[in-house]
C-alpha cells in the first residue's frame, strides 16, 4: 500500500535510530508488516511508483487482437512499404468492420507495441490564403483488371486550408504532370500565386532551387496559368512538409486495403470522392473543416482563364496501310476511311485520342509497353464485309471478341454470316449477342435466330379483355305504342 510521507519517516526513524523491529513498528503506528517491510530498508520511496498492478486499463477481446495482428501480417505479406496500415486506419476499420467501440488511443497502444515504430516529425509551417500549393509524386500498388500494377499518384496540397487533391498516372511523365496541375487548379476553382515542388527533371531542366530552369512547357502552362514556379533546396523536404505528409495519408487510407478497380478512370473517380469527403475533416488545431478554409483561399486565388491549356504530347502522323497510326512506340487503329491521310495524335497521361481535321476519330487507354497494336473492330467490319472469307483470320476480329463467340461463328452457315454477327456485336454489343445465343441452344444456329431475340417486336397484338356486363336500360313500348295511335287518330 502507499503511505503519506510521515508514516514513512516515522518507519525509518523507528528502524534507524532505535532499532526496533518490523513486527514491533507495524504495531506502533498501526500499519502492516508488509508495509514496513518494504520501506524500513530505503529501498523504496512511496512517492514513487512500483510497477503497475497488473490490471488492464481497457477491455478488449481477442476478436480485435487477432484483427489487428491480421491487419499487420497482410502487411508483411504484400511487402509495400510505404502502403501499410497506421493505428488510425486499424481502428477505423476496426469501428466499420466489427462495430468496436472502444477508444482509439487502445488501438494506438497495441499497435505500437506490436510495431514499436518512431513517427515521422514534420516543421509546422503558416501559409497566407491563396498563396501557394505543393505538389509531390509518390507510388502505390492497385489491382487493375486483376493484374497487380504500380501506379503513380500525383498530390497536390493548397497550403492554407490544407485541401487536398490527388490523381493517379501510369507515368510520371511531362504530359501527366502538366495534366494533373490543370486537373488540380479546376478541383480547387484557383490558381495559387506559387507552386512549391521539389527539383524532378519533368519540371526542371537543370540547377536547383533559386537557380532551377523551368521546362519549356512547364514554363508556358507557368505563364498561361499566372503562378511562380517555386523549388525546394536538394534534401530538403521540409519545405513542401504538408505535401509529404499527404503522400503517405493517400497511401495509407486509400489504398489500403489496396484497390481492386478494372481501369485507371474508375481509380480516379474513386480517389476525387475521398479527396472531397476530406473537406469535412477538420485539422487538428484549427477552428473550421478544410471546406470551409478552402472556400476562403478560394476567394484569394486568380481565376480559371478561359483558354483550356492542352498538356497532350501531340504529333502529326500518317495512317498506314492497315489503317494503323504510331504513336510512342505502339500502334492504334483508325477507320479505315482515313487510311493515307494525315491525323494529329494527342497522348495524354492515361489516354490516346487521335483526330482528323479536328474532329475526334478514336480514343484508346495509353499504352506503356513497346510494338504493341490495337485494333477496333468497328473500324474495320467495312472491310470485312467485302472480304468475308478473312473473317476468321482478320486481327481485328480475334483481338477484339471472345473465343465462345468465335465457335458460335463457325456454326454459321458461312462467312458471310458471321460478318452480319459482328455487326449485331457492334451494334448490340457481345454480351447480348452471346445471350441470345444461349438462349437458342445448341440447335441449329442463324443470324436471323439471333436478331430475332435482340430486336423486340414493334407491333404486339392486342390483348383480348374478358367479356364485360354492360347494363342497358328497359324499352319503354308503351310510349311508341301512343305515339303509333296518335299518327293514326290524324
Amino acid at each position: 500500500m502507499a503511505i503519506e510521507v510521515d508514516i514513512y519517516e516515522q518507519i525509518r526513524h523507528l528502524h534507524e535510530h532505535e532499532g526496533h523491529s518490523q513486527r514491533a513498528i507495524a504495531r506502533m503506528l498501526g500499519v502492516s508488516r508488509n508495509t514496513v517491510k518494504k520501506y524500513c530498508e530505503g529501498a523504496r520511496v512511496p512517492w514513487e511508483r512500483q510497477g503497475v498492478s497488473g490490471r488492464q486499463r481497457y477491455v478488449i477481446t481477442e476478436e480485435i487482437i487477432q484483427f489487428i495482428k491480421a491487419c499487420l501480417s497482410e502487411d508483411e505479406d504484400e511487402n509495400i512499404k510505404k502502403q501499410t496500415h497506421t493505428a488510425k486506419r486499424i481502428y477505423d476499420r476496426l469501428v466499420n468492420e466489427k462495430g468496436f467501440t472502444g477508444g482509439e488511443s487502445t488501438v494506438r497502444e497495441i499497435v505500437a507495441k506490436l510495431k514499436d515504430k518512431q513517427r515521422k516529425v514534420f516543421i509546422p509551417l503558416s501559409f497566407e490564403p491563396g498563396e501557394a500549393v505543393q505538389i509531390d509524386w509518390g507510388q502505390a500498388t492497385v489491382y487493375l483488371a486483376g493484374v497487380k500494377t504500380k501506379v503513380n499518384i500525383f498530390c497536390m496540397r493548397e497550403c492554407y486550408s490544407g485541401d487536398i487533391f490527388c490523381m493517379a498516372f501510369y507515368r510520371q511523365n511531362e504530359e501527366s504532370f502538366l495534366e494533373a496541375h490543370i486537373a488540380g487548379f479546376e478541383f480547387f476553382k484557383g490558381v495559387t500565386k506559387r507552386v512549391i515542388f521539389d527539383n524532378a527533371k519533368v519540371a526542371v531542366k537543370e540547377g536547383f532551387g533559386a537557380y532551377a530552369k523551368v521546362q519549356d512547357r512547364y514554363k508556358a502552362l507557368a505563364a498561361h496559368y499566372a503562378f511562380h514556379c517555386d523549388f525546394c533546396n536538394i534534401s530538403a523536404a521540409h519545405e513542401k512538409g504538408l505535401v509529404e505528409g499527404l503522400v503517405g495519408w493517400v497511401r495509407r487510407n486509400i489504398f489500403v486495403p489496396i484497390p481492386r478497380v478494372k481501369t485507371i478512370d474508375e481509380l480516379n473517380i474513386e480517389i476525387l470522392r475521398r479527396c472531397r469527403e476530406y473537406r469535412k475533416h477538420t485539422i487538428s488545431g484549427r477552428e473550421h473543416p478544410v471546406g470551409d478554409m478552402a472556400l476562403v483561399s478560394q476567394a484569394k486565388m486568380t481565376r480559371l482563364p478561359p483558354y483550356r491549356f492542352d498538356p497532350s504530347r501531340t504529333i502529326t502522323a500518317k495512317v498506314g496501310d492497315y489503317s494503323t497510326v504510331r504513336f510512342h512506340l505502339n500502334n492504334y487503329s483508325v477507320p479505315i476511311k482515313y487510311a493515307g491521310k494525315e491525323v494529329s495524335v494527342k497522348g495524354y497521361g492515361s489516354e490516346v485520342v487521335v483526330f482528323y481535321r479536328g474532329d475526334e476519330i478514336a480514343r484508346y487507354p495509353r499504352c506503356y509497353e513497346k510494338g504493341k497494336t490495337y485494333y477496333r473492330l468497328e473500324h474495320y467490319l467495312d472491310l470485312i464485309e467485302s472480304r468475308p472469307r478473312s473473317v476468321f483470320n482478320a486481327r481485328p476480329v480475334k483481338d477484339n471478341i471472345s473465343t465462345r463467340l468465335l465457335e458460335a461463328g463457325r456454326r454459321l452457315s458461312g462467312p458471310k454470316e458471321m460478318v452480319k454477327l459482328l455487326r449485331l456485336c457492334v451494334d448490340y454489343g457481345e454480351a447480348k449477342v452471346l445471350e441470345a445465343i444461349s438462349r437458342i441452344g445448341n440447335q441449329e444456329l442463324s443470324v436471323e435466330q439471333v436478331r430475332a431475340y435482340l430486336i423486340p417486336v414493334a407491333n404486339e397484338p392486342a390483348k383480348i379483355h374478358p367479356a364485360i356486363e354492360i347494363p342497358v336500360a328497359k324499352p319503354q313500348i308503351e310510349k311508341y305504342d301512343a305515339l303509333v295511335c296518335r299518327e293514326v287518330a290524324l
